[in-house]
Order: C-alpha cells, then structure tokens, then sequence
C-alpha cells in the first residue's frame, strides 16, 4: 500500500506563492506516473499537471508558465510551486500516483490540500 501525504496549503493574496509537496510513503517516480489534481468549489476534480517516470512534463493550459511540478526521489517528494495566483486557483489539491502493470490500473490518492487566494 502506497500512502500519499500532501502539505504546504494555505491563504495567499493574489498574485502570490504557495509550494505544495506529496511525500510518498515508498520510492514510486521510477514506476509511477505522478499528478497533481484540483477540486475548486463546486466543480469537478481536473488534472493540473503530470510527470512521468522519464522526467517528462505536462501541464494543462491555464496553469502553464505559472504551475511547475517537480520530484525529488531521493526525499520520495514531489512539488507543485505555483506563482501568480488567482482566485481562481482556489480548491483543494491532490497528488495522485497511477501505473498500469500486467494490464491492471493501480491508483493513490492524497489527502488533499487547501489553497485559498483572497485578498
């Protein structure tokens, strides 16, 4: 069992910072395919930005050139550093590990993380 544990929330007034990190309980970059996910109010949970095992890295387009997703195997963790928030980056964020093996789907998920933009 894989435990994911998200950290590094909070209030921030836009146009501001915030980091977010997903520690792994156990080393998944090399086999898992990483995301971080959103939930804003009322809305349904969307991806954000994603890195594979190889390095590569997407993000989807209204966080691009603000949103950078990192890892760093050695402390089993990975990062979100957003820059340039807006309120309309407030929800709550989820890191989520997926591979597919033997032609079965294994998937974790954080518990999530509150980020709210108000001024």
């Amino acid at each position: 069992q894989i435990e994911l544990v998200e950290s590094g929330g909070g209030l921030v007034q836009p146009g501001g910072s915030l980091t977010l990190s997903c520690e792994s309980s156990v080393s998944i970059f090399m086999s898992y395919i990483m995301h971080w996910y959103r939930q804003c109010p009322g809305k349904e949970r969307e991806v954000v930005a994603t890195i594979a095992p190889n390095g590569d890295k997407n993000y989807t387009d209204f966080v691009k050139g603000r949103f950078t997703i990192s890892r760093d195997s050695a402390k089993k963790t990975m990062y979100l550093h957003m820059s340039n928030l807006q309120f309309g980056d407030t929800a709550v964020y989820y890191c989520h590990a997926q591979r597919t093996y033997r032609a079965q789907m294994n998937d974790y998920w954080g518990q999530g993380a509150q980020v709210t933009v108000s001024s």
